[in-house]
């Protein structure tokens, strides 16, 4: 069994195909002999009888001679009631009849009985009929007896022609088989070799697809999708890592170079002002590690649902609570419960990070409201800063997103804080859009109300 697992898929198909053709062609080799003996062996008895019925209708007519006129290769006894032949074929034996006594006595009218054709002077057996005429009180049996030899030779002519023909029949099915399965697996194994050459870095990422429309098809198809996937993620890890390494590079730069310099010049530095430049770097850095550490998270699909805290809470509440951090942002409220389940330190976050950017961008106020529309709860954040052009909307919910007038480092951020409010919004079943407030930016959130 061991052996058989380690042999090829397309031998294994062979061998198990050859075998149950083998088994197939086999049972029916021997239904095709035994239906062709049953069937000679009823004609037999059926010409038998009509040979016996044929002798009872002359004894019925009182017509009956001592010489039966039958067939050749047929013979013909009749027997009084006492057993003693009266009436016989040519070729028969007019004295002992053909069958012996419990052999008569235990034959039913209209059965036969095989018997050693030697009695008769046949080569190998015989098929006797029996069939009872004449009047009640003096019956007579009539018994008629072909050979059945060749009937045996036919049988077993056809039994070796089973044995000689079927095997050959095996091996030409299976060599034609062995074709077919190699012609069917032919695109597997040009999935394997471009496979083996995509791990050998020798071709592109991507399958041969087969012209056929069949399941190694639709295999092709998913395994490219896969592949494309995985070079996407491979991409965007890429990427992430890049820019990660780019984003703590320059706090970490900031850091070294002051405190290389207060090293170097230890009496000139002030240091109080020191520890505050470094604590300010050290903040950045926080922060941008759990920004990272939260879009890591995303991307191994921890974050897929609302997995913190939950609780009932006021929308307009929370928002108000943010905003009071903030002595430049308006707060806008309608008074009315905003009903909300959700994570509030993360619908807290996602107020924050949109204040941060309206703050960092504004010119004279930023103004955020809360509202309810039908089923939803709004947030809306208005600054009157530059703005983003419409081309450039969708592009900043992207990871590490700056815009040209957003690039020096005391004025933009990492990029990662509308990435953030993205997934937070989208994990809170809500959806956030971009659009002019003339001048500036409206950032509308859009969540569900608690029923």
């Amino acid at each position: 069994m061991r052996r058989i697992r380690e042999l090829s898929l397309r031998a294994r198909l062979l061998l198990v195909s050859a075998a149950g053709l083998a088994l197939g062609l086999a049972a029916g080799g021997i239904l095709l002999v035994a239906v062709l003996g049953y069937a000679q062996t009823r004609s037999v008895h059926s010409e038998s009888m009509d040979t016996a019925e044929g002798v009872a209708r002359l004894i019925d007519q009182g017509s009956l001679t001592r010489s039966i006129p039958v067939p050749p290769g047929v013979q013909v006894q009749v027997l009084d009631a006492g057993d003693r032949v009266i009436a016989v074929s040519l070729t028969a034996d007019r004295l002992v009849p053909i069958l012996y006594d419990d052999e008569l006595r235990d034959l039913p009218d209209g059965r036969s009985v095989r018997i050693p054709g030697t009695r008769l002077g046949y080569h190998g057996e015989a098929r006797v009929v029996k069939v009872t005429a004449g009047p009640p009180t003096a019956p007579m049996r009539i018994l008629v007896a072909r050979s059945t030899d060749q009937i045996t030779q036919s049988v077993h002519l056809l039994r070796l022609t089973v044995l000689v023909i079927f095997p050959l029949l095996v091996g030409l099915l299976a060599l034609v088989l062995w074709r077919a399965l190699g012609a069917a697996l032919a695109p597997v194994d040009a999935l394997r070799s471009g496979a083996e050459e995509i791990t050998g870095g020798t071709r592109a990422g991507r399958l041969p697809v087969p012209r056929s429309h069949d399941e190694i098809f639709r295999l092709a198809v998913t395994l490219n999708d896969m592949l494309h996937r995985l070079d996407a993620a491979r991409a965007r890890q890429r990427a992430f890592v890049a820019d990660a390494a780019h984003e703590l590079r320059s706090p970490l730069t900031n850091m070294r170079t002051e405190l290389e310099v207060a090293q170097h010049l230890p009496d000139d530095t002030d240091w109080p002002a020191l520890a505050d430049d470094l604590l300010a770097d050290v903040q950045r850095l926080s922060r941008l590690v759990d920004d990272l550490l939260l879009l890591a998270r995303q991307d191994d699909g921890t974050t897929r649902n609302v997995t913190g805290r939950v609780e009932e809470l006021d929308l307009g509440q929370l928002v108000g609570e943010t905003a009071e951090r903030y002595p430049d942002v308006e707060h806008r409220d309608t008074g009315e419960p905003l009903p909300l389940t959700g994570e509030p330190d993360a619908l807290a976050r996602v107020v924050a990070n949109l204040l941060d950017n309206a703050v960092r961008h504004k010119r004279d106020r930023v103004t955020v409201t809360t509202s309810a529309d039908g089923p939803d709860l709004l947030i809306v954040v208005t600054d009157d800063g530059p703005g983003i052009p419409e081309a450039d909307r969708d592009r900043v919910f992207q990871r590490f997103t700056r815009l040209d007038d957003a690039r020096a480092r005391d004025a933009g951020g990492s990029g990662l804080g509308l990435a953030i409010v993205h997934e937070l919004v989208r994990r809170h079943g809500g959806t956030v859009t971009l659009a002019d407030a003339n001048p500036g930016l409206r950032v509308e959130v859009r969540l569900p109300a608690t029923p």
